[in-house]
């Protein structure tokens, strides 16, 4: 059990380095290739910040474990939206702008219900392929979206890393290479924990995992608030 417990942790600690790395090279090679910094910070570092959580569901998925992903991806939303956020206030009040409330809170109220519909909507009671295209294709439409409103609102993201593409193509693999091995450490170890306490994956997805691969999103949003940027801890509790 203890050594289980301690694989998930040290494959979720490789898993957030592997993501820095992924990140850092691919932002360098972007910056390379002339991409905008408000397009490198609104795609590459907003989905790298979520890469544990991404790779913890697909590698479950794909080991056959979809109790695990599907406790994960629930139970990572659970945390960012109430146990961050509720952290966040706090330490200070939070106020949500305009767009926030009358925009971005009803696209996250529609997706969440979405899921829920997908999820009960046949007897096997599963999401398959064409509506995990739906989804994915929603994400790519949602973060179009984002970038739409922060070149509207005239907002910057500032993104320093340059690496030599040499460097950059190192970080790349290194990267990778970290989230397949944690992956598989978070994933692996986590089925054995359910196994050794007769539980569900689903439950250990929900609480062990789901807070593990949330802890990226908390730092970032405590850090935030603590420097006044209350509009990027709310955003990160969202997945932005």
């Amino acid at each position: 059990m203890i050594i289980n417990l301690l694989f998930v942790f040290a494959g979720f600690v490789i898993l957030v380095k592997g993501a820095d790395f992924l990140v850092d090279g691919s932002c360098s090679i972007a910056k390379k290739l002339k991409i905008p910094t408000i397009i490198i910070g609104l795609t590459i570092v907003s989905i790298g910040t979520s890469m544990p959580e991404l790779v913890v569901s697909f590698t479950s998925s794909i080991k056959g474990h979809s109790d695990l992903a599907i406790g994960n991806v629930v139970g990572s939303n659970i945390s960012n939206l109430f146990l961050i956020l509720g952290i966040c206030a706090t330490i200070k009040p939070l106020i949500f702008k305009k767009e926030t409330v009358k925009l971005e809170i009803p696209i996250v109220i529609f997706l969440t219900s979405l899921l829920y519909i997908l999820g009960n909507n046949g007897s096997k009671k599963e999401i398959n392929q064409v509506e995990g295209f739906i989804l994915v294709i929603l994400c790519v439409l949602f973060i179009i979206l984002n970038i739409y409103l922060a070149k509207k609102g005239n907002n910057s993201v500032n993104e320093e890393i340059n690496l030599s593409i040499g460097k950059a193509i190192a970080c790349i693999i290194m990267g990778i290479s970290g989230l397949k091995i944690g992956g598989d450490l978070v994933v692996n170890s986590s089925s054995n924990i359910a196994a050794s306490f007769g539980i569900s994956e689903k439950l250990i997805g929900l609480t062990i995992v789901a807070f593990s691969t949330s802890l990226p999103e908390l730092i970032t949003s405590v850090n935030a608030t603590l420097k006044g940027e209350i509009d990027m801890a709310i955003r990160k509790c969202y997945g932005v």
